[in-house]
């Protein structure tokens, strides 16, 4: 099984990683100093340009500002948006993923099957589970009761029965996520802002470890990560395992 501990225990080796630094608190230099080949930039565009052209394996934000380093990685990429998927470990229970976790993704049951998709990919590549929880805001049985309420369980429906008949191993979860997070690889929530409160109240709240999170619609490995983390050694070999 893919663990909290064995993510750094089995680090790949030659991999040469970039991370930003937007402060002087010290932690991406102390989170870089555990690797061999990590290299320290506090110019956006530079970190950008140098994953874009090889320069380095894979990128992680560290605590540079979002607001100047994902315009310029969208840019150089040529993204539309930017899709991302987050790796948790909730106390107590396995690492699952969890998308969409931006508030403006994830709105419609074709942009929720395309995170679902890409996400397998991604969690392929360092020997995950695959199996796909679905959210909705309600039980089945609560059909009725409110139409929002509703037109997330019928979403959550359509969305089961379509990764299905890909060959997908999906399931309705309904609204309980104290089941999802012990049954699932992965959680697919109702939509962006549903899936920030659910990483919100996992990682603020409830002490989950948050490795970061890949973003899944570019050829390059790129892990954002919060600028409030202290330590960046997890986002750093995550961004490592995702190279191979």
């Amino acid at each position: 099984m893919f663990t909290y501990d064995s993510l750094l225990r089995d680090v790949p080796k030659g991999v040469a990683v970039g991370i930003g630094r937007g402060s002087e608190r010290g932690d991406v230099e102390r989170s870089a100093a555990a690797f061999g080949n990590v290299t320290i930039y506090d110019d956006p565009g530079k970190l950008v340009n140098d994953l874009r052209n090889g320069k380095i394996d894979a990128a992680v934000r560290g605590d540079m500002s979002s607001s100047e380093l994902l315009p310029m990685l969208r840019d150089a990429f040529r993204l539309s948006d930017i899709q991302r998927t987050v790796l948790l470990e909730p106390a107590g229970k396995k690492m699952i993923f969890a998308a969409p976790v931006g508030i403006d993704e994830g709105w419609t049951v074709s942009q929720k099957y395309d995170l679902a998709v890409r996400s397998i990919k991604l969690m392929r590549r360092i020997g995950m589970g695959e199996r796909i929880a679905v959210m909705s805001g309600g039980r089945d049985d609560d059909k009725g009761r409110n139409d929002t309420v509703d037109r997330t369980i019928d979403d959550a429906a359509e969305l089961v029965a379509k990764l299905r008949s890909d060959g997908y191993d999906a399931y309705h979860a309904e609204i309980l996520i104290e089941s999802a997070v012990n049954e699932a690889d992965l959680l697919i929530a109702p939509d962006g802002i549903s899936g920030n409160l659910i990483f919100r109240t996992l990682h603020f709240l409830g002490g989950a470890k948050a490795l970061g999170a890949p973003v899944l619609n570019m050829d390059k490995v790129f892990v954002d990560t919060s600028r409030v983390k202290t330590d960046y050694r997890d986002s750093i070999a995550l961004a490592m395992h995702l190279t191979r």
